[in-house]
């Protein structure tokens, strides 16, 4: 399993690993990235997990392993989960936040990528699919679809709309 670094609620490391999901003391956190990658139908890359991993649906994403940049940790899942070797430049941080116990970082992609050419991670990734937001909200709604993932895509819709207003009012 994985080590994680636990970061303090400024996001600093505080020099303390875990292997462990769950329990995590008060005033500790661990990191994870999710990526939501669209293509030029408006449609979302979304996967269905292994059912050891509870078998919904979801976006890519994962853990920051100790040491690891939130960036390096987002490209490598994508190719450890899909298969997939994206570059730095092809992604974009949208937001960071702090939940719960944890700081998440919630990247995006605009990239048309054919799922056959996909080599999945049968450990963790079951299938994917291309679907439209509402496509993915008719699945949350039925409580397939990962509730926390459901909020950072609604998040990064959000914020890429408000980016979008911003750059046609600089224009």
């Amino acid at each position: 399993m994985e080590e994680r670094d636990f970061v303090d609620k400024n996001r600093k490391p505080i020099g303390e690993t875990t292997t462990e999901e769950s329990n995590i003391a008060e005033g500790k956190y661990i990191q994870i990235v999710i990526i939501c990658m669209e293509n030029h139908k408006k449609e979302f890359l979304i996967q269905k997990r292994a059912q050891k991993k509870n078998g919904k649906w979801a976006l890519t994403g994962g853990h920051v392993i100790s040491g690891e940049e939130s960036v390096h940790a987002i490209l490598r899942e994508v190719e450890e989960e899909l298969g997939l070797r994206l570059q730095g430049r092809e992604i974009e941080l949208v937001f960071s936040k702090r939940a719960y116990d944890c700081f998440v970082d919630v990247y995006y992609a605009k990239k048309d990528v054919e799922i056959s050419n996909l080599k999945l991670e049968k450990e963790e990734v079951e299938t994917v699919k291309w679907m439209t937001l509402e496509e993915i909200k008719k699945l949350r709604e039925k409580n397939l679809f990962l509730e926390y993932h459901y909020d950072a895509l609604q998040e990064c819709i959000y914020f890429l709309e408000k980016l979008q207003e911003k750059e046609k009012e600089n224009v």
